[in-house]
This record gives structure tokens, sequence and C-alpha cells, in this order.
């Protein structure tokens, strides 16, 4: 497990750099989990997984939690000191902020 959350760690500097939005579908993959099954699991569906995974959806502050909770259950279990924060799943560019 612990080999998992330093690969994660590297894996997330890498991602979150201008080319990606999120790291869904990297950990959702991980743990072999289908867009369909997370959608239900935070009461979506598949397509807004699919839109959040392409960078062309910006999720509610709840939807995040609720699919930072779940992939984190998935992933570390009980571990809670692996558990990834919601800005390690989730990065938004400074355009986001802009009103």
């Amino acid at each position: 497990m612990y080999l998992l959350h330093v690969y994660v760690s590297i894996f997330i500097r890498y991602c979150l750099s201008d080319h990606m939005k999120t790291i869904i579908r990297y950990l959702r993959q991980e743990i072999k989990l289908s867009q369909q099954d997370l959608a239900e699991s935070v009461g979506v569906t598949r397509q807004t997984i699919n839109a959040l995974e392409n960078g062309r959806y910006n999720p509610s502050l709840l939807l995040a939690y609720k699919i930072t909770r779940i992939l984190n259950e998935a992933t570390y279990g009980e571990d809670k000191d692996s558990y990834l924060s919601i800005e390690d799943i989730f990065k938004f560019s400074d355009d986001d902020f802009k009103n």
C-alpha cells in the first residue's frame, strides 16, 4: 500500500500540470472502478464523470468531496493518513476563479 501511495504522489505531481484538470481517471482505473460505478456512487451520470475526467466540467464542492471520499475509501480503506485531499484530485486554473 505504501508503494501505491508513493506512486500516486509522483503521478499527481506529473499530472497536475496544465495538461490535466483531475486525476479521477487514473485513480478510478487503478482500483478498477468503472465510470458508471463511480457515477452511481456519487449520484451523477456517467457522462458527468467523463466530462470531469476530460476537464470539461467543474464540479460543485459537494460533488468533489463525494468523489474524493469514494476514491480514497476504495484506494486506501481505513488508512486515512494516506487519503488524498480534494486539491490532490482536482486542480483548478487561475482562470476558474476570475469573475
